[in-house]
């Protein structure tokens, strides 16, 4: 899966110490970047939007949501915007080549995983709705916190998707996937409102209008303006409701004076646009300039810099213990490289079936230890913000045990994964590819590297775990996984 992005909304917008852990939660996860932060008193609601690709998009989605859960009480939370839950809303938004499957396929992964892990009612919208009366959000959230918590467990039209049919302050979340939506305002030369109240009802989907448009008329600052929800631009593009809004216009005898974007729009959006004023018939997209400077090179520039920039930064994440994934990763990687090169030649017929099932075991411990990388940033955040948590809360000392323990099983699933490579790096070394007999064996320095990086993380956490006989447990297996490594390389390098 390629880029996504998510638009999660919390039900704060007045603590500016939740919003902030809220936020760390997610920009702890390596590989996100966070897009925009907009708080709003009255309404007592934050929006944030960040992106990345899928995997960590998912893991952050899923941190900020058990983060909010500890500091978001819905029992005691008042504001102007209808809400159903401390994380209210969670889309997943395609970019650039992934498709919408991709990210109805995320959504309900992360849903599942927040219904299981926190206990958190999930309903599923948009296109990720398992029902059609769950399509849209209004539907869902219909009657708000308080009648959902009141139905939840009783009336069967409120059974979640996933996690239990149970109220709790928290409330529930609503999960889905969702194309880019652009809130785009019309101003008018006008300080009748109730101009832009019908020219509102006239463009809308629910008046009769555009497909994909949601507006309302209102008085802003002294203008006439029509404020609108874009839900789906490709299908309703911005020009043709810039066309519609000015015709409707003309009919009251006022005229536009200004367009607004709130927030994030998608670069195709304005291009869609420039290619219907400019009459540009045989545009291609590729001679936009900074497109054709952001497409990949063809050439040798395949450094991860991006990588390099986020260890170097500075911050506690991400860290040694991501870095130990990714070494143990490294190490798979050159594993496949050397069965690649082995099973492409008719030379090594013979060892073929061997060979593709050590690349096949290989590339699921590779892909494995890339997501542990991500996991090790985040759970070293979920300890950092649970303490952060009031100390009079009744859970806190319990979120913080399990946030210790998970700190602690992270880095021993790296060991374990990296440990497991030696057999197959092995196997490549003895009867793989000859020319390629030291890149397995470079793996395995790298596979050493992982097992003991990842050790040495565990063995820190433990003097925060109170439990003797759990820290017992991780020592020894770390020990064991040590040995193991020790003994796997020793073997791999003294062929």
């Amino acid at each position: 899966m390629g880029l996504v992005e998510s638009i999660m909304n919390f039900s704060e917008g007045r603590r500016t110490e939740v919003v902030h852990a809220i936020r760390d939660a997610i920009t702890a996860v390596a590989g996100v970047q966070l897009l925009d932060v907009q708080s709003d008193a009255d309404h007592n609601r934050t929006v944030i939007s960040f992106a990345g690709e899928a995997e960590a998009v998912g893991e952050a989605a899923f941190q900020a949501t058990r983060t909010a859960q500890g500091l978001i009480n819905l029992d005691t939370h008042r504001g102007e915007h209808p809400r159903i839950g401390a994380t209210d809303v969670l889309p997943f938004v395609p970019l650039g080549q992934t498709t919408m499957k991709q990210c109805v396929a995320l959504a309900r992964k992360v849903g599942k995983r927040i219904g299981d892990e926190l206990g958190i009612a999930v309903y599923l919208y948009e296109e990720a709705a398992t029902r059609p009366e769950r399509q849209n959000l209004a539907d869902v959230r219909k009657g708000e916190y308080e009648a959902w918590r009141k139905a939840i467990g009783v009336d069967p039209a409120r059974e979640p998707d996933f996690g239990p049919a149970v109220a709790t302050p928290a409330g529930a979340t609503v999960v889905g996937a969702r194309q880019p939506l652009i809130a785009y305002n019309i101003y008018l030369n006008t300080t009748d409102v109730e101009i832009a109240k019908k020219i509102a009802k006239s463009i809308r989907y629910l008046g009769g209008g555009l497909r994909y448009v949601k507006a309302l008329g209102l008085l802003v600052d002294g203008r006439a303006q029509i404020s609108m929800n874009l839900v789906n631009f490709r299908g309703t593009p911005i020009h043709r409701v810039q066309e519609l809004v000015r015709a409707e216009a003309m009919r009251y005898g006022v005229t536009i004076t200004e367009g607004e974007v709130i927030g994030l729009v998608p670069q195709d959006a304005l291009v869609d646009a420039a290619e219907h004023y400019l009459q540009l018939n045989r545009f291609r997209r590729d001679q936009v300039l900074e497109s054709k400077l952001a497409a990949p090179s063809a050439g040798d520039d395949w450094l991860p810099t991006n990588t390099f920039q986020a260890f170097a930064a500075g911050t506690p994440t991400p860290g040694g213990g991501s870095a130990a994934a990714l070494a143990g990763a490294l190490a798979g990687s050159l594993g496949q490289m050397v069965a690649n090169l082995t099973v492409s030649r008719k030379k090594y017929a013979a060892v073929k079936p061997s060979m593709q099932a050590a690349l096949e075991r290989l590339s699921e411990a590779t892909t494995s230890l890339g997501k542990l990388a991500l996991s090790d940033s985040a759970a070293f955040n979920a300890i950092s913000v649970t303490r952060k948590l009031p100390e009079e809360q009744a859970d806190r000392a319990q979120q913080l045990a399990a946030a210790i323990v998970h700190a602690c099983e992270v880095p021993l699933q790296v060991a374990q994964q990296a440990a497991s490579l030696f057999d197959d790096l092995y196997l490549l070394a003895t009867q793989g590819n000859v020319n390629a007999r030291t890149d397995a064996q470079v793996g395995g320095y790298l596979a050493y590297a992982a097992v003991n990086g990842a050790g040495l993380n565990v063995l820190v956490n433990l003097g925060d775990l109170s439990d003797a006989q759990l820290r017992e447990q991780f020592s020894a297996a770390v020990a064991k996984l040590r040995q193991q490594a020790e003994q796997g390389l020793q073997k791999l390098t003294t062929l």
